[in-house]
């Protein structure tokens, strides 16, 4: 057995293999791996007795379930009506061409998971943009890839050089 396959065990065990209680298993799963991997769903599967449609249904229906790796990150983009109609697709499009992800996908790198919403509740702000948790109304194509080039390695290296050179 392997050390991802004991782990799912545990979990499941601290449920007494209850399939009532999927979700929360798949909850703590992914809160100890940081996501769900095709193992995990299939050792539950196998564990649970639940056919591996029923699996993946509830880890794809939930939008809080990954299966992938997250990025170190996270990009959430408003597409509600007002952001929409204000320019949040040619935003999205900007960052999906800029660095090869699409919503709710991360980039080959892991450093940005990119995921857009239906609604932030913040439309006053329109377009508007959370990166990390941070709010940045009125956001622009050009402005989102400022931000978002801010937040990566080759940027950050360049503005520290770039620091240590005028001292």
């Amino acid at each position: 057995m392997t050390k991802e396959n004991e782990l799912v065990e545990q979990i499941i065990d601290r449920y007494d293999a209850d399939t009532g209680m999927l979700i929360p298993i798949m909850q703590d799963l992914q809160a100890d791996c940081g996501y769900l991997t095709q193992e995990h769903l299939r050792c539950l599967a196998n564990r649970l007795d639940v056919p591996m449609s029923r699996i993946y249904a509830v880890a794809t229906f939930y939008s809080s379930f990954r299966l992938s790796p997250k990025g170190q990150h996270d990009v959430t983009l408003c597409m509600g009506t007002v952001c929409y109609l204000k320019g949040a697709p040619k935003i999205s499009e900007a960052i999906s061409r800029e660095f090869q992800v699409e919503p709710g996908s991360t980039t080959r790198d892991r450093l940005f998971t990119l995921q857009a919403v239906n609604c932030v509740g913040a439309c006053a702000l329109a377009p508007v943009m959370i990166v990390d948790g941070k709010y940045y109304d009125g956001a622009t194509p050009d402005s989102a890839l400022e931000i978002l080039h801010e937040l990566s390695p080759a940027e950050e290296a360049a503005e520290t050089a770039a620091k240590e050179a005028k001292s």
